[in-house]
């Protein structure tokens, strides 16, 4: 009966959704281009907080715990495991004030109304994943934007989204270039539970009801730790402990 109701709700969904990413195509371009930086960024923002609101079409709650006070005045790299790609707009919302920006992968920067527009224009760093000469240069440079502008960097180290929301096996060598690059940073780990079901049926219909649930850990100075490897597989076992299954 759940999976009946997915029908007509991910059609309404789509709509929305869609609409959503159309009028907000122009609304960035015209904040950008003639408002800047901040205009976009708010533009941005309110995208993401439209897009939260569409999924509650289908059921979809989120929650974000977060006890911790984190400077805004230093580059931030948040670390978060990776279920679906209705991860992303609930971190750029909730950690607006430390203007979110993420390392995706090329294939996105063009082609999505606003999606692509964003990471093209936003502070994004785009890959291609078939060149690791040029996806490392890619992170360099998007790392020292991190550090200059005290920005934060998303980064999902498993390199791909669990379909099933176990937890995949961090890979290090992106870390390892955003913690050369940003000495400064404070690290913020992030748990994500329960994105996956969204799409717990494949794309069409969309699953109902998921309760997507963003819980951030203990804040780390990246300066305070000198075994880059250790604290990878500390942070790791951080987050992947607080997986649901």
């Amino acid at each position: 009966m759940t999976k009946l109701l997915a029908y007509p709700l991910t059609v309404i969904y789509f709509i929305l959704f869609g609409l959503t990413l159309v009028i907000f195509h122009p609304i960035q371009w015209l904040c950008l281009n003639v408002f800047g930086y901040k205009a976009h960024k708010i533009s941005v923002d309110w995208l993401q907080f439209f897009i939260m609101r569409c999924l509650n079409v289908l059921g979809t709650r989120f929650s974000f715990s977060n006890p911790y006070q984190i400077s805004s005045n230093q580059p931030v790299i948040i670390i978060a495991n990776h279920q679906s790609m209705y991860d992303i707009p609930p971190l750029i919302w909730y950690m607006r004030k430390h203007h979110v920006k993420f390392i995706s992968k090329k294939e996105l920067g063009k082609g999505i109304p606003s999606v692509s527009f964003n990471l093209r224009h936003g502070g994004s760093a785009l890959i291609d994943r078939k060149n690791p000469k040029q996806a490392i240069k890619a992170i360099e440079d998007f790392s020292h934007y991190i550090e200059t502008t005290k920005r934060a960097a998303v980064i999902f180290p498993e390199g791909t989204r669990s379909r099933t929301g176990t937890p995949k096996p961090f890979q290090r060598k992106g870390l390892l270039t955003l913690f050369e690059h940003i000495p400064s940073a404070t690290i913020v780990p992030v748990t994500i539970n329960n994105s996956w079901k969204t799409l717990r049926y494949g794309k069409f219909p969309m699953g109902l009801g998921a309760h997507i649930t963003f819980t951030v850990h203990e804040p780390i100075i990246l300066s305070d730790s000198k075994d880059h490897i250790a604290l990878i597989n500390n942070i790791e076992q951080t987050i992947t402990s607080s997986v649901k299954s």
